[in-house]
């Protein structure tokens, strides 16, 4: 079995992407490659939990709203700025909208459908503490 080197990941910002639908969540996983994140998945607000337990260089969360599990999207981002205050946490849905006091002060929402050049703004506003360099841009 090949092992794919782990070295990439050190000049790359890695973003937790957290949507149960498989092929949204192939086009979203395809977008933030060709944008040069380092994507981690998850398909619910649990796995999700694990994926940051392991992984502390997780820069950005991605989140939908309506997913399986024990959480929705807005209260796993509650959680997770709560949890993990250095993580950027963007929340992004086509059906449900939030409400006063439904996502944390640091999150951002956006509606879908996105362009892919919009989500890649969005999460780079998250990174407020990244170089020009580490920014990153379609391509």
């Amino acid at each position: 079995m090949k092992v794919k080197p782990r070295a990439p990941i050190l000049n790359q910002p890695v973003v937790l992407l957290v949507e149960d639908e498989t092929l949204v969540r192939l086009t979203q996983v395809d977008i933030l490659r060709e944008a040069g994140f380092w994507v981690l998945e998850a398909e619910s607000a649990d796995e999700a939990f694990e994926t940051l337990r392991r992984h502390k260089d997780v820069r950005v969360l991605l989140t939908d709203v309506d997913m399986p599990g024990s959480l929705d999207g807005f209260e796993f981002a509650r959680l997770v700025a709560q949890g993990w205050p250095e993580v950027g946490v963007l929340v992004i849905s086509g059906k449900t909208f939030p409400a006063e006091g439904d996502m944390p002060p640091t999150a951002t929402f956006i509606p879908k459908p996105i362009r892919p050049a919009a989500l890649v703004e969005h999460l780079n506003a998250l990174m407020p503490d990244a170089s020009p360099e580490q920014k990153l841009g379609m391509l």
